[in-house]
């Protein structure tokens, strides 16, 4: 690390542990900004559903203008599910191995948990940091904590892309490739987000859910 990087560093060391909110958002693109770079854009948006494993989606999610993956996003198969990773969506800590390997253009950090924030992704191009406002909002639509995947869905929504492509959703039928938790041990309430995106999918034609 260069001396001129250690008071940035530490600053961001020191807003993180007293939950500083204003110095954390100045490290993050505006939201404003980020949706612009929608414009026009058709988005692949990728889930960890152990169900995609068994699909040959892998090319049309490599075909869309942008593949935006969450969390340590497994790829067991380019059939299944692609090759690329332009942006990543976390509310988890990214091993290095995970980051090298997917080595995304725009990192996205969606958890309320400022802790678990490291400086790599927060000092890393075009970096995000999303509204905490945002998140409460959603989360009381849905009367418990929503995914990384439903924040990223109603955060992409609200931008001009012109198609929004939902791969590897389905809700927790098939668990998820990235963990080995059930339902009833993780605090999202998945019916409620399976209902939701139902309702997106009537009302906004942008929006496909690949089942």
């Amino acid at each position: 690390m260069t001396p001129a990087l250690i008071p940035d560093r530490l600053r961001f060391a020191a807003a993180r542990l007293v939950r500083s909110e204003d110095p954390l958002r100045r490290l993050s693109v505006p939201q404003e900004q980020l949706l612009a770079d929608l414009a026009g854009q058709q988005v692949a948006l990728v889930g960890n559903a152990r169900a995609l494993a068994a699909t040959g989606h892998g090319p049309a999610i490599d075909a869309a203008d942008l593949v935006i993956r969450i969390n340590r996003a497994p790829l067991p198969d380019p059939r299944s599910h692609g090759r690329r990773t332009d942006w990543l969506a976390l509310a988890t800590r990214l091993p290095d191995a995970d980051r090298a390997r997917l080595s995304p253009d725009r990192i996205l950090w969606m958890s309320p948990k400022r802790k678990r924030l490291d400086w790599t992704s927060a000092s890393s191009p075009g970096f995000y940091l999303h509204s905490l406002d945002d998140y409460q909002a959603l989360m009381g639509r849905l009367a418990a904590p929503p995914t990384t995947g439903a924040m990223m869905i109603d955060l992409l929504l609200r931008g001009p892309l012109a198609g929004l492509t939902l791969y590897g959703f389905d809700f927790f039928a098939s668990l998820s490739l990235s963990g080995r938790r059930d339902a009833g041990q993780v605090p999202h309430d998945f019916a409620a987000e399976a209902a939701w995106v139902n309702d997106l999918l009537r009302h906004d034609r942008r929006l496909t859910l690949v089942r």
